[in-house]
């Protein structure tokens, strides 16, 4: 069913949960103003991120399927599809979403939990 090596996908899901383990967001009790609500979701720069780059540069090397299966794992995780719709959502997952997977990942904040979701959803696991 899978067209990622269960290896790739569960590096991924590392390199992931070890970015995501460096950027808590903290809200303040109460913003100062009503014009810094947009403060709480401000992004850094991540660009010299070790974890970035090679979760950027693995996604990279993967073919458009391979990219669109992911974006489809993490979906599936999250329950917005149900298993048996997994070639409807890696098909929805072609395009503008497989082009640009490795940022489209990132800017999930449970991306690391809903891959892992996915693939056991799929009969598979890292820790095997």
């Amino acid at each position: 069913m899978l067209h990622i090596p269960l290896e790739s996908i569960c590096g991924i899901i590392d390199m992931a949960r070890e970015f995501q383990s460096k950027e808590e967001v903290v809200l303040p009790d109460n913003p100062s103003s009503p014009t810094e609500d947009w403060a709480l979701q401000v992004l850094a720069d991540h660009s010299e991120d070790y974890s970035v780059q090679a979760m950027t540069e693995a996604i990279g090397e993967m073919s458009q399927r391979q990219r669109a299966e992911l974006v489809a794992l993490m979906w599936i995780g999250r329950g917005d599809y149900d298993l048996e719709e997994w070639e409807t959502a890696v098909d929805d997952a072609l395009g503008d979403y497989s082009l640009r997977a490795a940022a489209y990942l990132l800017a999930h904040p449970m991306v690391s939990d809903d891959l892992e979701e996915g693939l056991l959803a799929l009969g598979y696991s890292c820790q095997d």
